[in-house]
């Protein structure tokens, strides 16, 4: 007599894995808070609801914070309002600003707003090298 089960159902739970984002491609300034930027960011796509999780989480690593962040409207145009998360749900929300071009501001309960440049997913990586080297001074 055959097994009904599917291999998937064969395998034991010591081969599960979970997968995790990679880390954000972000660069901090050595002196964050004391002048119009605070790093850069480098996203590895224009999903927001891929890309932030990951970069919140390095920036409010306290899981009960409220998180609000805002985004450049013409840089995301299919923002989402709220991005779910591990444990927390992000609040998105698109700005018109000509100074918030090329900029996304994390607004964190406990740690405080984090203002950084977006470097376009689709820059080669030497440039958004520079451009994030360039940010962390």
């Amino acid at each position: 007599m055959e097994s009904s089960r599917t291999a998937a159902e064969a395998k034991s739970t010591d081969d599960a894995h979970t997968y995790r984002m990679p880390l954000p491609r972000l660069v901090l300034a050595q002196d964050v808070g004391h002048g119009p930027l605070d790093g850069a960011w480098w996203p590895r796509c224009d999903v927001l609801e891929l890309e932030l999780p990951s970069l919140v989480a390095l920036l409010e690593p306290d899981w009960g914070g409220t998180v609000r962040v805002m985004v450049d409207a013409s840089q995301w145009p299919e923002a989402p309002h709220t991005v779910m998360a591990p444990g927390r749900v992000i609040s998105v929300e698109p700005t018109e600003a000509a100074d918030g071009a090329g900029m996304i501001t994390v607004d964190c309960e406990t740690v405080g707003r984090w203002m950084l440049l977006v470097v376009s997913h689709e820059e080669p990586a030497d440039a958004a090298a520079r451009l994030l080297a360039g940010a962390g001074q």
